[in-house]
C-alpha cells in the first residue's frame, strides 16, 4: 500500500516546514521535491507499460530517494519555476528546456496513480481566476461585490456612476522586477474622473465598495474549517497592506450556509483546500452579512492565530491517505 508524501515546493517554504514536522511526528514517511531542480540533484527513471498502466520508478533528490508507485499524497506548495533553473541558456534552448521539464518532470509529477493532491497544480489553476470565482461563487448563492471587468473607460464611468463609490484590485500580484523585488498594487478607491483612453491598454477590475463592518479569512482543509475575523487598527480598506503584526483577530462562526456552500466551492474546482476572504456587512450572524470577495486556492495561513490547528488538518487529511482512507 502506497505510503509516503511527496512535498513539492520551493527550499524556502516556511508552511511545507509546519506540515512536514507534523508529519514527521507521526513517522509518516515525507519526500520534499522541488522539481525545479532537475539535474544531477534530481534524478528520475519513470516507466510505464504493458501489464504496467502507472508510473513506476525511482524520484531520488540529493538526501531522500522515493519510489513514485509509493506516493499516496502530494501536498502541491509552491514549487519553483522550471524556466529558474535554465536562467543561464540561450532564450531558444532555454525555453525548450524549461518546457520539456515542465511537461515531462511535471507530468509524471501530476498524474501519480491514485494519489491525493493538497491540491492538484491543474484544479489551482482553474480556481485562480477572479472573474470565475466570481461567477462560481455567485451561482452557490453567496453574495458578492458588483462587479465590472472592463477596458473602457465609459464603462468604467458608467459602473462608477450606478455604484459608486468604487474600489480597484489587479487580477494578479506584481511580477518580479529589474532589481529582483516584487511589490503590491493593494485594493484602493479610484476616481471617476481619473478614467480615461489609458485604460484601453489592458484588462481592469472594479467593484462597488462594500459598506463592511470587517473581514473574515476563512481556510478550509477537507472537511475542517478555520475562520478568523480581521481588524486593522488603521481601518484600512485593504489589511493585506499594512503591519501584519498589528493586525487584530477573532475566531468568528460561520453560518450554516456559508459553509457549505465553501464545500461546494471547493468540490466545484476539485479542490482539498481554500483560503477564501469575505467582507462582513453586520456581526456576522446571519448568512447576508457575509460577502465573497475571493478565494486563494493555495493561500497563505501561516500567520493566522489558528496556524497550529490548521497544520495538524493538513498533517491529518495527508497522513491519512497513507493509511488507505483519503479521498482519490
Amino acid at each position: 500500500m502506497a505510503s509516503t508524501v511527496l512535498v513539492v515546493t520551493a527550499l524556502e517554504d516556511v508552511t511545507a516546514d509546519w506540515v512536514i514536522a507534523a508529519l514527521n511526528e507521526r513517522a509518516v514517511p515525507v519526500v520534499r521535491v522541488d522539481p525545479a531542480d532537475i539535474g544531477p540533484g534530481l534524478i528520475f527513471g519513470a516507466r510505464i507499460g504493458a501489464g504496467a498502466p502507472a508510473w513506476t520508478g525511482p524520484l531520488v533528490t540529493g538526501s531522500r530517494e522515493v519510489e513514485l508507485g509509493e506516493v499516496a499524497a502530494v501536498y502541491y506548495r509552491r514549487p519553483t519555476p522550471y524556466a529558474a533553473r535554465f536562467e543561464h541558456l540561450p532564450a531558444q534552448q532555454r525555453h525548450f528546456a524549461a518546457a520539456e521539464a515542465r511537461h515531462g518532470l511535471g507530468g509524471i509529477l501530476n498524474h501519480l496513480h491514485g494519489a491525493l493532491y493538497v491540491n492538484h497544480p491543474g484544479a489551482v489553476t482553474a480556481a485562480d481566476f477572479k472573474p470565475a470565482q466570481l461567477q462560481q461563487a455567485a451561482q452557490l448563492g453567496l453574495a458578492i461585490p458588483p462587479t465590472l471587468i472592463t477596458n473602457d473607460a465609459e464603462h468604467a464611468r458608467k459602473f462608477a456612476a450606478e455604484h459608486g463609490p468604487v474600489i480597484y484590485k489587479t487580477f494578479r500580484g506584481l511580477p518580479t522586477g529589474e532589481d529582483g523585488h516584487t511589490g503590491a498594487i493593494w485594493a484602493q478607491r479610484v476616481d471617476p474622473d481619473s478614467f480615461d483612453g489609458a485604460l484601453a491598454v489592458t484588462a481592469h477590475l472594479f467593484q462597488a465598495e462594500i459598506p463592511k463592518t470587517g473581514d473574515v479569512r476563512v481556510t478550509v482543509v477537507g472537511k475542517q474549517v478555520f475562520a478568523q475575523q480581521i481588524a486593522a487598527p488603521d481601518g484600512a480598506l485593504d489589511w493585506r497592506r499594512g503591519d501584519w503584526d498589528a493586525l487584530l483577530h477573532a475566531p468568528i462562526v460561520l453560518p450554516a450556509p456559508i459553509e457549505a456552500a465553501l464545500h461546494s466551492y471547493l468540490a466545484a474546482y476539485g479542490l482539498v483546500f481554500g483560503c477564501f476572504d469575505f467582507a462582513l456587512t453586520g456581526d456576522g450572524d446571519a448568512a447576508e452579512d457575509w460577502v465573497f470577495i475571493e478565494c486563494n486556492p493555495n493561500g497563505q495561513w501561516g500567520w493566522l492565530p489558528d496556524a497550529d490547528d490548521i497544520t495538524t488538518a493538513f498533517a491529518d487529511i495527508l497522513s491519512t491517505s497513507t493509511e488507505g482512507g483519503g479521498a482519490r
